[in-house]
């Protein structure tokens, strides 16, 4: 469990060095371009044209259309693990 948690907090700040430089749309918040690295990452039948950045957590989210209604879901890795690009912020203790 440990190691996976390391993984996981290693790629967090291997992405987070990867998307500087990175700019989104001013007008759809959407990136220009998503980083090879999280395109490499990403999951199978998720919308990478449509990717931004949710400040709260830092991680990446798509914009997913669907029959009833359009919606931002968290971009994840096959093995189902968000993909951000910051480590998640510690718990207060």
């Amino acid at each position: 469990m440990k190691t996976r948690a390391w993984i996981l907090g290693g790629s967090a700040l291997m992405l987070a060095a990867c998307t500087q430089g990175y700019v989104s749309d001013p007008e759809t918040g959407f990136l220009k371009e998503v980083p090879e690295d999280v395109r490499a990452l990403a999951a199978p039948n998720q919308d990478l044209a449509s990717v931004r950045i949710d400040p709260v957590d830092g991680c990446y989210v798509y914009r997913h259309v669907g029959p009833v209604e359009t919606t931002f879901l968290p971009l994840r890795t096959a093995n189902d693990a968000p993909i951000c690009s910051r480590a998640p912020d510690a718990a207060p203790a």
